[in-house]
């Protein structure tokens, strides 16, 4: 059964960091691109940074240089280092999987979806 667990979101103030997780279980990670995805209230859910098994990224425009993406095969997890957070990064983060490339996943969605885990960012 394939899974993908999401941890690490939580409060914290503008201009500080978070590290989010997305440890996949069910399927080799290193055989699927995975990336982070986000929805806030009322807005559409885009895709925010993906990483495929060659490690291509792909970033939003709105995240780059302040989110790096990178993944540890070994640990079948994916990382997500977000920096300099502002409060428009406030949102419900999901990882997802599919094998594709690190591009289309993120504008196109994956086949497997975590549950989620709520960033906000306020003082």
């Amino acid at each position: 059964q394939v899974q993908l667990v999401e941890s690490g979101g939580g409060l914290v103030q503008p201009g500080g960091s978070l590290r989010l997780s997305c440890a996949a279980s069910g399927f080799t990670s290193d055989d699927y691109t995975i990336g982070w995805f986000r929805q806030a209230p009322g807005k559409e859910r885009e895709g925010v940074s993906c990483i495929s098994r060659r490690d291509d990224t792909y970033y939003e425009d709105s995240v780059k240089g302040r989110f790096t993406i990178s993944r540890d095969n070994a640990k079948n997890t994916v990382y997500l280092q977000m920096n300099s957070l502002k409060p428009e990064d406030t949102a419900v983060y999901y990882c997802a999987a599919e094998k594709s490339s690190s591009w289309y996943l993120c504008r196109r969605g994956g086949a497997y979806w975590g549950q989620g885990t709520q960033v906000t960012v306020s003082s």
